[in-house]
């Protein structure tokens, strides 16, 4: 049997756009993929879990582990770090688990630099009035939030060239079919294993 390494599944897509239900369906139908968990310098907030939620580090520690490469991605977000530390994801595509990883466009850029044979996912909203109407249904952002959200939509999806595939969430389960045949597609991808298998093959001559 050929051994396949695990995936990097990087999804992103504008608020409200519905990437966050996508990926959380999609873990719900295959526990076989693994959700990645960032790091923060931030509080825990009630309810959160260390580990499950968040890695909840202290500066100085998210610090040195940006001096030390440790770090998929990071950014800092007002007065806090956010990252994707690096050990156990590449821990995990070693041992042939597929990771997926929900995060901005600036954080997908950085992966895209680190590790580009990633699969860098865009979910689009099937319109923008239809985007608009799913951020203003959350009843979470004022109104000031929601123009700001909608005017960096157009943004966001004018860099859709910087992804590998592109779903149109109109309905969920049809969004996660289609995330499903992307990631059937990618293990199959004869430039992935192409060396492997002449090597497999050749023992047997």
């Amino acid at each position: 049997m050929l051994k396949k390494k695990g995936l990097l599944l990087v999804v992103s897509g504008p608020s409200g756009a519905g990437k966050g239900t996508i990926c959380k369906e999609l873990l719900n139908k295959n526990h076989d993929i693994k959700l990645s968990v960032s790091a923060t310098t931030r509080k825990p907030r009630n309810g959160e879990v260390d580990g499950v939620n968040y890695f909840f580090l202290e500066k100085e520690k998210f610090q040195t582990m940006i001096n030390n490469g440790e770090f998929l991605e990071y950014a800092q977000i007002y007065d806090n770090f956010y990252g994707t530390p690096k050990a156990a994801i590449i821990e995990s595509l070693e041992n042939g688990q597929d990771v997926i990883l929900e995060i901005e466009m600036q954080g997908a850029k950085q992966i895209k630099d680190v590790y580009p044979e990633g699969v860098f996912i865009f979910v689009l909203p099937p319109s923008l009035e239809e985007l608009k109407n799913r951020i203003v249904g959350r009843g979470t952002e004022t109104e000031e939030e929601i123009h700001k959200r909608f005017s960096c939509a157009f943004e966001e999806i004018n860099k859709i060239s910087d992804y590998d595939y592109f779903v149109v969430n109109k309905d969920v389960n049809t969004s996660v079919k289609e995330l499903e045949s992307i990631i059937l597609a990618e293990k199959n991808k004869v430039n992935r294993y192409k060396n492997n298998i002449i090597a497999k093959f050749k023992e047997e001559l």
